[in-house]
């Protein structure tokens, strides 16, 4: 573990270009949220791999250009650097096709990694790393080692890149789980929990799984946070003009992480993520820089809220 300044939070997970209608954008959420915690002013380690071609050393030249350490990401003589298409729908809402067969689908264990994740503060992982043998191995390898730091699970659902059994293996292996709504209705059928509401979905996934908080995204709704201890806390959203939403998601946990690891409650860190994902909704791109005191007074300058009647119970003054 580090001092109480600097918090060391290593990712593993999809380092990738978004194919985007006006060109081409590094991205991966597990990317996105390195970033985020590195522009917040932690550590950021992340754990991916490459091609060993153009778009590998593009991808590079940008990680870097984040100010990112850049020792864990490796690079692959066979498998290509990875690719997503992204289209929006009238909302600028994300689809994607994801690019199977890739450099980050094959992330090889080494000492380098053993050793990051023994001095990590806080572990963060996702599916997409997991729909084959080769980082899904690596990964759980990594996982068997964690266990003295916050383990983060980003699920990421995305078509024909999860299954049952790494759903069921990755909540199994987390400490806090976030997902945003659409999540809660694909593993509510999944899992066959027929909660009916996301209070009720959060409760019973703490209760089946060693889970201590489940986080939920809204979109432009806000954020709901649960803990074991039996808080619950919901975050309105923020009235904003919406330039793009890609890394807005990402951003919210990637806030929620670094002010959770730096002694925030639960109220705090969902409050700071919030306003986060909601301002990096208005820019283009998930990893352009906001500066903390920009956050703080977004957080204070009254913008319009938007809130779900259905758990306005759950705010908090």
């Amino acid at each position: 573990m580090n001092d109480e300044g600097t918090k060391t939070i290593l990712a593993i997970g999809e380092v990738l270009w978004d194919l985007l209608p006006d060109g081409a954008r590094l991205g991966g959420a597990l990317f996105n949220l390195a970033a985020r915690v590195g522009r917040l002013g932690d550590r950021a380690l992340m754990v991916s791999r490459l091609g060993r071609d153009a778009l590998g050393d593009e991808a590079l030249a940008v990680v870097r250009s984040l100010g990112l350490d850049t020792t864990l990401l490796q690079r692959d003589d066979v498998y290509p650097t990875g690719t997503v298409q992204v289209c929006f729908d009238k909302k600028g809402i994300p689809d994607y096709f994801i690019v199977p067969g890739v450099a980050y689908d094959h992330v090889q264990t080494e000492a380098a990694l053993d050793h990051a994740v023994s001095q990590a503060d806080c572990f963060c992982f996702g599916t997409l790393v997991q729909r084959t043998a080769g980082t899904r191995e690596t990964l759980r390898h990594l996982l068997a080692q964690a266990e003295n730091c916050l383990k983060v699970l980003d699920i990421n659902l995305r078509k024909d890149c999860y299954s049952r059994e790494t759903v069921e293996y990755s909540l199994g292996h987390a400490d806090l789980l976030k997902l945003n709504d659409d999540e809660v209705q694909m593993l509510d059928e999944l899992l066959a929990i027929h909660a009916g509401d996301p209070v009720a979905f959060c409760t019973e996934i703490m209760a089946r799984y060693p889970l201590e908080h489940c986080l939920v995204t809204f979109g432009e709704n806000g954020a709901l946070a649960l803990s074991r201890g039996g808080e619950t806390i919901y975050e309105p959203g923020y009235r904003v003009h919406v330039v793009d939403t890609l890394g807005s998601g990402d951003a919210f946990t990637a806030g929620f992480v670094h002010r959770f690891l730096h002694g925030a409650t639960v109220r705090q860190a969902c409050r700071f993520g919030n306003a986060l994902g909601a301002m990096v909704a208005t820019q283009v791109g998930g990893t352009e820089p906001i500066a903390p005191e920009a956050i703080a007074r977004f957080e204070n300058d009254g913008t319009e809220r938007n809130v779900l009647p259905e758990l306005e119970r759950f705010m908090v003054d």
